[in-house]
């Protein structure tokens, strides 16, 4: 807690604070009027397998203006979250004009790995709160089907001899067993949690609770016989109906060379592709041209840990941004938490005493899967519409980042 209350103590002070407070409406809140994805699906098996994130940019930017009701010239500036192209600008940049976005508007990169669309969300937030732009778009995006498998090996003498430094390289397997090793995380628990994960995916898409959050998209997608023909995808394809506790616990761990060695293929997100987009402005202006507002952003926190187990991460970002914006864990009615890891979503659920009924109520990534930079937006098109849907208000949004980071952001329904 003195962590936590060290990192708040250098938050913007004088802030208006409390659960009143933030759902009270103002001309100057920076609200949501579009916030839509892709599907997601499985990497270099799935839907989007043929599909490079050029065109997967390409198709979210499309979707996005189709479906934002405003002329795409008035767009101040875009941010792109994303963690592994090669060529990120030259892709997000060629892609927004393809899409038919105009050549005035600019695009900027953002990459803080697994938080990067909540960070884009935020950049474009922070722009329009201080008056640098009136409305901004905000993508989170990773083809996981196109980037690289390869860890980054340090090369430099200094890092390697530096332990923390050193851990910030190592494979995020090792980080969730070290999870599972130092908080005493049952690999039965870790199953039960991802099996909840799997059978809530399922019932959410056979209930089609995620219809308003889905964008289909035309993709090319080549055949066993090597011809390749045009794709609708409509649908995520990576939930595995009918999962079991039990048949999760038959599965061999993934990372037998480091212990406890409970992370297995069923309890860990799934390698994923998929794209998500938020647009953003002040109230006052949605309201000028006649936009429906899903809600609004209020506050993102950010942190750094430990490298070696980074997957706790959500335990000191959650407190933060609730900190910072004045309401408990009981003013929230929904919590969308990346499970990187089971290891990591058992100990942040636990060690936070989360009401599981509240969190990743359709599943989370180790059934829907996590897109990297795609995450942090996704998650917000996933939670507004489960809160339209609920007649909720307040949802908290969090995850783990490689590297030893982590984020947390508050958001209310109008």
């Amino acid at each position: 807690m003195d962590r936590i209350n060290q990192l708040v103590s250098h938050l913007t002070p004088g802030s208006v604070k409390g659960l009143e407070a933030i759902q009270t409406k103002s001309p100057d809140d920076v609200v949501i009027t579009l916030a839509v994805r892709t599907p997601l699906c499985k990497a270099r098996k799935g839907g989007l397998k043929d599909t490079t994130s050029e065109e997967l940019l390409v198709e979210i930017f499309k979707q996005a203006i189709a479906h934002s009701s405003i002329d795409a010239g008035l767009i101040g500036d875009i941010a792109v979250g994303t963690c592994l192209p090669k060529k990120p600008l030259h892709e997000a940049r060629s892609a927004m004009l393809a899409a038919g976005i105009p050549e005035h508007v600019p695009v900027q990169i953002i990459n803080r790995f697994c938080s990067s669309g909540l960070m884009a969300v935020t950049d474009i937030s922070n722009k329009i709160k201080v008056g640098q732009i009136d409305i901004g778009l905000a993508v989170g995006i990773e083809s996981m089907s196109q980037n690289p498998d390869d860890p980054w090996t340090p090369n430099s003498v200094a890092v390697n001899n530096h332990p923390p430094a050193k851990a910030c390289c190592m494979p995020m397997g090792w980080t969730s067993e070290n999870v599972a090793g130092d908080f005493g995380v049952s690999r039965e628990d870790m199953d039960a949690l991802s099996a909840l994960s799997f059978q809530r995916a399922e019932h959410a898409q056979k209930s089609g609770y995620f219809k308003n959050e889905i964008v289909p998209i035309t993709v090319n997608f080549k055949a066993a016989d090597g011809t390749i023909t045009q794709k609708t995808i409509s649908a995520d394809d990576g939930i595995r109906y009918g999962t079991t506790k039990e048949a999760l616990g038959k599965i061999k761990a993934a990372f037998p060379q480091w212990t406890p060695s409970q992370t297995t293929g069923g309890n860990a997100s799934q390698v994923t592709d998929g794209a998500a987009a938020v647009l953003l402005m002040k109230r006052s202006k949605a309201e000028a041209l006649g936009l429906k507002i899903l809600g609004k952003h209020v506050a993102t926190a950010v942190t750094g840990l430990a490298p070696r187990i980074m997957g706790i991460a959500p335990r000191i970002a959650i407190p933060m941004v609730l900190t910072q914006v004045g309401i408990s864990q009981d003013d929230v009615d929904l919590f969308e938490i990346n499970e990187a890891f089971s290891s990591m979503y058992v100990y942040c659920t636990r060690e936070l005493g989360l009401d599981i009924n509240k969190v990743n109520v359709n599943g989370g990534a180790v059934a829907l899967g996590h897109p990297l930079g795609c995450t942090g937006a996704r998650q917000v098109a996933t939670g507004l519409n489960e809160l339209a849907r609920r007649d909720g208000k307040i949802l908290v949004t969090s995850m783990c980042i490689g590297g030893g980071q982590g984020a947390a952001a508050v958001f209310v329904r109008d």
